[in-house]
This record gives structure tokens, sequence and C-alpha cells, in this order.
């Protein structure tokens, strides 16, 4: 384990709030990290994906980054845009 997660794995315990609004950033950026791989995976820019979605580039770039408040919409356009579909499963 590095500092950084030695730091936060002690406010998690000192602070249920921390611990709470921390894991679901962590979920929130982890979507945005998954939108961008599959992108580059699909070897398509930020500016190529702007240009289908007839968009701006900083649009994507901000789905990508702040991916909290994304409508399912977006992200199904998003996705199809890329070649993908989106698939939810509840549990």
């Amino acid at each position: 384990m590095d500092d950084l997660e030695i730091y936060i794995e002690k406010r998690k315990t000192k602070s249920k709030k921390f611990a709470k609004d921390f894991e679901a950033g962590y979920e929130n950026f982890k979507i945005g990290v998954a939108l961008r791989e599959a992108r580059e995976k699909a070897g398509i820019t930020q500016e190529e994906l702007a240009r289908k979605l007839k968009t701006k580039k900083s649009a994507i770039s901000r789905i990508e980054n702040h991916s909290e408040d994304i409508r399912i919409s977006t992200l199904k356009n998003y996705l199809e845009a890329i070649g993908k579909k989106l698939q939810l499963s509840i549990r």
C-alpha cells in the first residue's frame, strides 16, 4: 500500500462522510476512465467523437472527466458512436 492509499484508509476510518463521499466519487471516476479507455481502444480521438456527436471536444472531455451526472441518453449516444452498446444491470 502506498502513502496515498494509507492516508485514504485512515481518513475513511475517521470520517463516515469522507468514506461515503470518496466511494461515490471513485465510482464516478471509474465510469469516466472506462469511457475514455473504450474510446481509445476504438481508435477514436475526442475530436472525432465530438464530430460524430455534433458537439465540441470540451464536451467529450467533460463526459470523460466528470461523468457523475451523465444522462443515460448521452451515455448511449457516446457508446454507439464508438461502436459499443450500453448494457445496464441492477444488482
